[in-house]
């Protein structure tokens, strides 16, 4: 019989739906492992998705999304991001999940090399094999509270190598790249003429330093900008994010788009605007719950001896397992699974630096992610 592309047996399966699945599986389990924000989203947005619903509002859209919507977000980062786009560069997109993949198919060819962040969120990998692209890690090490190594990056460019993807703040991490690093890296993608794909999904999630959108450092158009309603909003399975691309490419947009989805649908477009035009009360709750619970939890990993990685941004804290997880944090957290209850996803899920750590997400309720956590073994 036929068999799939080869290509595609190469793309890694997810270490943290692996965990998932499991502690779906088990009634009573603590699920720290997935990041999903611990709200819904308000009325307004949902009620704008069932009038739409209920209007009939259920047919083709233009493939760049409503013009409503994408008025809004070009509204939205001038005031917000002081990233300053025409409507045309502006493209809606089913979550961040496809910006990420159209931002990085409309870059990179069979071969070529991108430099993706390790610990880095699992979609950067699986994106360059399913295109057939070479996925090159940039570490982020502990020894360096997980910032870039900027000479070491040097050293990783090759005559393949076409892009780097920059997330901040950082899924898994909960770090954030400060103004001067961003410049930085710009300035490396300027030397090796690279192109700079950011992942801002946990933009306005930042605990120190505002986030800064490397597209307004950008001064020769090689930066694409990807953005999210899941996470800001609570509307994970609405499914909608944007990717931001430099001036003129609508022709080359129109026919990407029409291949891959063609467009979103409205109901989730319409809740879209409606979160974006709406009262923004219920985000700034959420960052100061995500921020309530991070102190309340880094204070319990603090009187437990736990070591972590100081948060500065999205709503995880990066956790170090490596006393108990010898040498193996995969299978770690399978036992912790079975013996505690509790599912914290590996941190080798996102790189091979990960390898000792674990991601745990604190969108939850309180009392659970405390008890979540105190049942971590902690150092002898």
């Amino acid at each position: 019989m036929p068999q799939i592309a080869p290509h595609v047996a190469l793309m890694p399966g997810s270490g943290v739906r692996h965990i998932l699945e499991q502690a779906l599986r088990r009634p009573g389990t603590i699920i720290l492992a997935v990041g999903e924000p611990g709200a819904v989203a308000h009325a307004g947005i949902r009620d704008a998705a069932a009038t739409a619903w209920r209007d009939g509002a259920i047919r083709y859209t233009p493939n760049g999304g409503i013009s409503e919507l994408r008025r809004a977000i070009v509204d939205k980062l001038a005031r917000e991001n002081s990233l300053h786009v025409d409507v045309e560069q502006v493209w809606v997109t089913v979550g961040a999940t496809q910006a990420l993949h159209l931002a990085m198919a409309l870059t990179l060819s069979r071969g070529d090399e991108v430099l993706v962040p390790d610990p880095g969120y699992t979609t950067f990998t699986m994106n360059a094999h399913l295109l057939q692209a070479m996925p090159v890690p940039y570490p982020l090490r502990a020894e360096r509270d997980f910032q870039p190594d900027l000479s070491e990056l040097e050293t990783l460019v090759t005559p393949r190598t076409r892009a780097i993807i920059v997330n901040t703040p950082s899924n898994p991490l909960g770090s954030t790249f400060d103004r001067e690093t961003l410049g930085a890296l710009l300035d490396l993608a300027r030397r090796h003429d690279l192109w700079l794909i950011s992942d801002e999904v946990y933009e306005r999630f930042t605990w120190g330093e505002r986030h800064v959108s490397p597209a307004t450092l950008d001064d020769d158009d090689r930066v694409l900008s990807v953005f999210s309603m899941s996470k800001t909003h609570a509307m994970t399975g609405a499914r909608v994010g944007w990717l931001v691309t430099p001036p003129g490419w609508r022709q080359t947009m129109l026919r990407v788009q029409e291949s891959v989805v063609s467009c979103v649908d409205e109901p989730s477009q319409r809740a879209a605007v409606a979160a974006l035009e709406g009262d923004q009360a219920q985000v700034d709750r959420a960052a100061a719950h995500y921020r309530d619970n991070l102190a309340a939890a880094t204070a319990l990993l603090d009187r437990r001896g736990l070591r972590y990685l100081d948060p500065t941004g999205a709503f995880y804290l990066w956790i170090d397992v490596s006393h108990v997880s010898d040498g193996d944090v995969l299978r770690w957290c399978e036992r912790f699974l079975d013996e505690a209850q509790v599912a914290v996803a590996p941190g080798s899920a996102f790189g091979i630096t990960g390898e000792g750590w674990v991601r745990v997400c604190v969108a939850s309720d309180r009392a659970e992610l405390l008890e979540g956590l105190a049942r971590i073994p902690a150092p002898a």
